[in-house]
């Protein structure tokens, strides 16, 4: 007889979900009992980092990626991250362990009592099995439904005792395809658009990178060849920060923004929002200037449809991306100027962050992964730091912190699995490092050669930005005195040093790139309050 955790387990190896991320708990033993060998189970010290490293982990690898959460305060405690993965459009099946289905009625400890409602609404599905059958085949459906575009998170609750019953049989396993082509008048409508527009604009976003579309972008980009932007708050880079035609980031909000579009006809916007702002600051004219036109390519049908102008088209951007270029005609447009170059800042002690991140660039590798996490600074790095190569570049995109470090450890061990050894870097402020530092310890067992960069200002630099604008002194708690960074981190395993100089950190970081374990360096930094806009 074949039980339902037999069957379930051949399916996930099936599909490919041999990794597990989780944190064990008395509901999710039974699931876990006699771990197969051929398995491999990641364990984090909390929920939330559990779920951004599985997180990490799935958009480093390109593989949809399983969870296993404990019941309803695992959730609960996993909800920050899972919150990011769904902004994130990371493919995820989160499974949770529920009370036996025999007290469940009057709801003994631990029961999850609206166990489809808690992750609402940050799930594509949310379901608990009627009956023990139905497990593998909700496993399939929450497969299919996760990796289908836009791709996201899913919940699975599973009642403890359903393991051990009967299967109706093995789960059948089925293939579902995450490409859905443009519409073709759509697409030839926007092309005819493009090729009679005096002076366009490209904004290329996150969207690009996860369907691997750099090189169908660039083959667009060259031929229209508009200036391109990075839309505001992207996730990932879709466009080589070294191309000639590239030229920085859009401002997150309204009325700046709408500055930048001043003078362009035709903006389209490929794999991104239109837009994501923050803070609230109108413009003039409104979301664009008089004269510009919008138009918009995404896979998501909700980015589309609350949009606040413009006009959208629904599908695969990469397979956009690749029929707009072959529309267009060539043209002699003159190519926009370069952007300006960076200034190297003061390298005086504490150094100021573009000294930081200037050496920070020096050192770079030229396949190197970075996870950035330090938003005061964030403005700073992407002016130093040039993302030349695809799936180099992985940020929250819900703004919520504690995702940087448990991801960073998680894309390395994608690095490792798929045996790419890309080095990955995490630039982690001194204040986003508290929300999950327990998954150095994850990073120290498994030997990861993570780098965590870590410039320590001793305050929420981001948050003195925001009172400043909104006009609101006096806010308490804006101080972080006393935290010891290498402290914490030796703690956890990892070897840990605290540099002062740019010569001091270049000779560090070179020696943390070459070691087979984490390694965390904190950096003082100034305490400049730098601006929003």
């Amino acid at each position: 007889m074949t039980t339902v955790h037999e069957a379930t387990y051949d399916l996930l190896r099936s599909l490919g979900l041999t990794t597990l991320f989780g944190n064990p708990g008395s509901t999710e033993e039974p699931f876990l009992k006699n771990f197969p060998a051929d398995f491999a189970y990641v364990l984090a010290l909390q929920e939330a980092s559990v779920v951004a490293m599985a997180d990490g982990y799935a958009q480093a690898s390109g593989r949809p990626v399983h969870v296993n959460l404990h019941t309803a305060p695992g959730t609960g405690n996993g909800m920050g991250s899972l919150v990011t993965a769904w902004h994130n459009k990371t493919p995820m099946i989160v499974t949770a362990g529920q009370q036996t289905r025999t007290m469940n009625l009057f709801e003994p400890m631990l029961t999850n009592v609206r166990p489809t409602q808690l992750p609402e609404p940050y799930v594509k599905w949310s379901h608990e099995p009627l009956r023990a059958q139905d497990i593998p085949e909700a496993f399939m459906r929450a497969y299919a439904t996760a990796v289908q575009p836009p791709a996201g998170p899913v919940y699975l609750s599973l009642p403890l005792d359903d393991w051990d019953e009967p299967a109706t049989g093995p789960a059948e396993v089925r293939s579902v395809s995450t490409r859905v082509a443009p519409d073709p008048a759509g697409l030839a409508r926007f092309a005819e658009i493009l090729a009679g527009s005096r002076n366009p604009m490209l904004v290329i976003g996150s969207g690009v990178d996860r369907g691997g579309g750099w090189e169908e972008a660039v083959a667009l980009a060259e031929r229209t060849r508009a200036p391109v932007w990075q839309p505001p708050f992207a996730d990932r880079v879709g466009f080589p920060q070294d191309h000639p035609q590239f030229q920085g980031l859009l401002p997150p909000a309204i009325g700046p923004l709408a500055e930048k579009l001043v003078g362009h006809d035709t903006v389209l916007v490929i794999g991104a929002p239109v837009f994501r702002y923050y803070p609230y600051v109108p413009g003039r004219q409104g979301y664009l200037p008089s004269g510009t036109r919008l138009l918009h390519i995404t896979d998501d049908p909700d980015e589309a449809a609350r949009a606040p102008v413009g006009e959208s088209l629904v599908g695969d951007v990469t397979l956009a991306c690749a029929g707009l270029t072959g529309l267009l005609p060539a043209t002699d447009r003159p190519l926009p100027p370069p952007r300006p170059a960076a200034s190297d800042g003061s390298s005086g002690i504490p150094l100021s962050p573009e000294a930081l991140f200037g050496a920070l660039a020096a050192e770079w590798p030229a396949d190197g992964v970075v996870v950035p996490e330090s938003p005061s600074n964030l403005s700073v790095l992407h002016r130093q730091l040039t993302i030349t190569r695809p799936a180099s570049y992985f940020k929250m995109a819900s703004g919520g912190l504690g995702f940087a470090l448990p991801a960073a450890v998680g894309i390395a061990l994608a690095q490792r699995d798929t045996r790419q050894h890309r080095p990955v870097v995490a630039v982690i402020g001194d204040g986003s490092f508290q929300y999950s530092p327990q998954a150095l310890w994850t990073a120290a067992q498994h030997r990861l050669p993570v780098v965590f960069v870590v410039p320590v200002n001793q305050e929420y630099g981001v948050l003195k930005a925001f009172a400043e604008l909104e006009d609101a002194p006096g806010v308490p708690g804006l101080e972080l005195p006393g935290l010891d960074i290498p402290g914490i981190a030796r703690g956890y395993g990892c070897t840990a040093h605290q540099v002062e100089s740019v010569d001091e950190f270049r000779t560090a970081f070179r020696a943390a790139l070459g070691t087979e374990s984490p390694t965390v360096l904190a950096v003082p930094i100034t305490r400049d309050v730098a601006p929003l806009l």
